[in-house]
């Protein structure tokens, strides 16, 4: 028989607002499920600069890698994946599959605009930082909890509004490139009570990379909302991606 192998490592990459806390629900049933996992830290500077970060993460593992992003993390799975040989699946989570030569302002200008549009406000970059003058997205605390996290506990959504990270303008604008999904299998999860990410765009995009598809009634914050789904989803992949046929597909 041939060699069996190796159980792949899930490489979790969050999207802009928040960070790899995000993940914590999702590694911590993986975890029980005996999965290695990784949440390196998104720097939400530039599509270029974070894929390039996300892909010496996954250089650096020598066994199968599931990558999955939620959000502005999809965007950079997709550009980060492409030429990566050991990346078996992309999971999207309520994410950007971006086409090459899209930004993520393609996708949300191409639907109707959602509650975010208008709670969101920016702030400039001291020039003399790291990349130049530049301006990063924040959301307002006072619309934080119903627009990104309208399912979460208050106590949980009014920490995640004041903790929130803001992504650079040129994240949202940088154009990707050539698309991992276009070569790899992909699953999506789609957030169907999403207000951040337009739910049609969602399916939109899932369909386009013939992703296999997730509906969850969720909002932007799926991840903690419903992470045992996003686990089911994530293991089927795994199982699947790394051509161990539907072994790993049972819920939790």
């Amino acid at each position: 028989m041939p060699p069996t192998s190796p159980p792949p490592t899930i490489v979790l990459v969050h999207g802009a607002f928040t960070d790899a806390s995000s993940w914590a629900a999702v590694i911590s049933l993986l975890h029980a499920a005996g999965s290695t996992v990784r949440a390196p830290a998104n720097p939400l500077r530039g599509l270029t600069q974070d894929a390039a970060y996300i892909k010496s993460v996954v250089h650096d593992i020598d066994v199968p890698v599931v990558l999955v992003g939620h959000g502005y993390g999809g965007a950079v799975i997709t550009h980060a994946a492409t030429d990566a040989d050991n990346v078996v699946a992309l999971c999207y989570v309520a994410a950007f599959g971006l086409d090459a030569g899209e930004c993520v302002l393609d996708i949300t200008s191409r639907f109707p605009p959602m509650p975010v549009a208008d709670a969101t406000f920016t702030t400039d970059l001291p020039a003399q930082l790291p990349g130049g003058p530049d301006s990063e997205f924040c959301i307002s605390e006072e619309r934080f909890p119903q627009v990104y996290a309208a399912d979460l506990p208050p106590h949980v959504k009014n920490v995640m509004s004041v903790a929130q990270r803001p992504i650079a303008q040129s994240a949202l604008t940088s154009r990707s490139g050539p698309p991992a999904w276009a070569s790899k299998p992909s699953w999506y999860a789609i957030a169907t009570a999403d207000r951040m990410l337009n739910p049609t765009a969602q399916r939109f995009m899932a369909q386009r990379m013939a992703a296999t598809e997730y509906l969850l009634d969720g909002s932007h914050a799926v991840v903690l909302s419903q992470p045992d789904a996003v686990v089911t989803m994530i293991r089927d992949a795994a199982g699947r991606g790394n051509g161990r046929g539907d072994e790993l597909r049972h819920p939790f």
